[in-house]
């Protein structure tokens, strides 16, 4: 069984975490089962960038991101290579390494 390490972070996971995974599920429905609130403020459809992570070990495993992903991450804070959004990352057969971005950007919260 697959697993995802956590890397930790200031306020969602300061210990990081190891977690088990089934193929198929996404980075975030993982974190979020197991008490690590990423925020997900379109509910998981692709259509913010609140979610993002960047996958520091495994990220050849995981499927390409299409291109309305592309068009989120490119609007994320502190993109990098290896970002996606965990609401799209499948895990596949191989460990992950998740770094959690000090910061997202939300921008229906931000207009509030």
């Amino acid at each position: 069984m697959p697993k995802i390490i956590v890397l930790p972070h200031h306020e969602l996971c300061p210990e990081g975490a190891e977690l088990e995974a089934k193929e198929g599920e996404t980075v975030l429905d993982v974190a979020l089962k197991n008490g690590i609130g990423i925020e997900h403020a379109c509910e998981k459809s692709c259509a913010c960038t609140t979610c993002h992570v960047v996958i520091r070990e495994g990220f050849d495993s995981l499927d390409e991101s299409d291109e309305l992903e592309d068009d989120m991450l490119d609007k994320a804070w502190g993109l990098e290579p290896e970002s996606r959004l965990g609401c799209q990352a499948k895990i596949t057969d191989e460990d992950l390494v998740v770094e959690i971005p000090r910061y997202t950007l939300n921008h229906a919260a931000e207009n509030h």
